[in-house]
């Protein structure tokens, strides 16, 4: 996998643009010069926990015995059921919390940036190549950098395109996830069959 590849991948994961509308209802009755800071600080410890876990992540996996094709078809699994859900609707994603109250690491940080996808993806990028992790780390930042910008302007960009092109802009991310997660899956059972296509 490229660095433009794994950029790529990571930022669908993240799905800045299905998160988008989410946000900004949390957010909704926060006022807008802190609600720029609330989402700088998700970010950021979005960030911190998913560069944890491309650390962390490799060395948890040989203490558990878990390999690499397996990780794989875990990922593409979970990649999967996460595009379904970004095609057809994600169900309830909303805090239970007061809608009044200031979120704080969940759950716009962690699960829905740093969710069980994200950190799926940045342990299986440095568990198949651990030597590359400037590369992996460089398109972690990438992916990061790119989610950052869309959240940021979100309230400009909902003006722009209103929630029906939030929507569209979310099932197009859906359905080229859907592909990666079904390429991935498929990478994985190869490896266990020893097969090169």
């Amino acid at each position: 996998m490229s660095l433009l590849s794994a950029s790529i991948l990571l930022f669908l994961v993240m799905d800045p643009f299905g998160n988008a509308p989410v946000f900004l209802l949390i957010l909704n009755r926060v006022p807008p010069l802190k609600r720029q800071r609330v989402i700088v600080r998700e970010l950021l410890i979005a960030l911190g926990v998913l560069i944890f876990f491309m650390f962390t992540g490799p060395l948890l996996l040989k203490a558990l015995l878990i390999s690499e094709p397996s990780l794989r078809i875990a990922g593409g699994i979970i990649l999967f059921i996460i595009a379904l859900r970004m095609v057809f609707g994600k169900g309830d994603i909303f805090p239970s919390e007061s809608p009044d109250e200031e979120p704080l690491i969940v759950p716009l940080a962690i699960p829905m940036l740093a969710g069980p996808s994200a950190m799926a993806m940045v342990i299986l990028l440095t568990g198949q190549d651990p030597g590359r992790w400037p590369e992996w780390l460089a398109s972690l930042l990438l992916a990061w950098g790119a989610t950052s910008i869309i959240l940021l302007l979100s309230a400009r960009l909902d003006q722009f395109i209103g929630p029906k092109g939030m929507k569209a802009l979310q099932h197009l991310m859906g359905l080229i996830l859907t592909a990666l997660a079904v390429e991935m899956f498929m990478q994985g059972l190869f490896s266990i069959l020893n097969y090169q296509p």
